[in-house]
């Protein structure tokens, strides 16, 4: 329960680290974006998530990358997980934090600048990962995905923009070099490239279409267990079909991070 002169001092508080993105609900009531030009965001996509995640996640440790002022790092807290938020705008990290202190949860969430890539030099692995509305930001996709599936231990949240249409194309396994003309098909996996902005936003690179999101996530080693909602795909690490990036070729992922990948004493001859 807040003061009467903390209540007060919300307003102004909230002002001045404004602009929010996310419309957190505050204690009080007090709301943080009560104008947000997607309506309540993103708590609409929350009704959407939430019951397809353990209501208790009491002893989980979660990743929420791309956390921005927190709204999907606090639900999970609230369920209780102990849980990182990621980002690379340090405006939104403060949001976040002045935003826990409001919850009273600065003792179950953390928040950190990072990049997604940075997670390569991460041992940690994660119960649950949330890696909402990232993807088509990353002008190196699938490396991304693969640092992603590779810190998960139990369920993966993906969400990412996607090109219009539901269709899969199931005969892509080892086709001839010569086979191309099929990838005109609808439901072929393919991703557009973004040169230039778009919705004024010169970080939007990539929009996949559904199959394309189906095919990274299983190249990725995960398998799709569920649809929560439009865009959002529920994963789990797929034992049978691992990544090629975590077996016979890993060396090429070390490489990419900049981390080893030759053996010791292993040298070209």
């Amino acid at each position: 329960m807040l003061s009467g002169g903390a209540a007060a001092n919300l307003p102004q508080e909230i002002a001045a680290l404004g602009p929010w993105f996310h419309n957190l609900h505050l204690p009080d009531g007090t709301k943080t974006a009560p104008d947000h030009f997607l309506g309540d965001f993103p708590a609409f996509k929350w009704r959407e998530l939430g019951p397809h995640l353990p209501q208790d996640l009491s002893g989980w440790r979660a990743l929420d990358i791309g956390c921005n002022a927190g709204f999907y790092t606090f639900e999970l807290a609230r369920r209780g997980a102990h849980v990182t938020g990621i980002d690379v705008d340090p405006h939104y990290l403060a949001q976040a934090r002045w935003a826990a202190r409001q919850f009273g949860l600065e003792d179950q969430v953390e928040f950190q600048r990072m990049q997604v890539y940075d997670l390569a030099r991460l041992e940690e692995k994660f119960d649950l990962i949330l890696f909402m509305g990232v993807f088509y930001h990353l002008r190196y996709p699938m490396l991304g995905l693969d640092l992603v599936a590779q810190r998960v231990s139990r369920l993966l949240v993906f969400q990412t923009l996607t090109m219009p249409g539901d269709e899969v194309y199931t005969e892509t396994y080892d086709r001839s070099i010569n086979d191309r003309e099929m990838m005109r098909e609808p439901g072929w996996p393919k991703m557009a490239f973004l040169e230039h902005h778009f919705a004024g936003d010169p970080t939007n690179w990539w929009v996949p279409n559904h199959a394309g999101v189906e095919a990274m996530l299983r190249a990725a080693g995960l398998q799709i267990t569920g649809y929560p909602g439009h865009e959002i795909y529920l994963c789990a690490p797929d034992p049978d079909r691992p990544s090629a990036v975590s077996t016979w070729n890993a060396a090429e992922l070390r490489s990419a991070t900049g981390r080893p990948w030759q053996p010791a004493g292993d040298h070209d001859l």
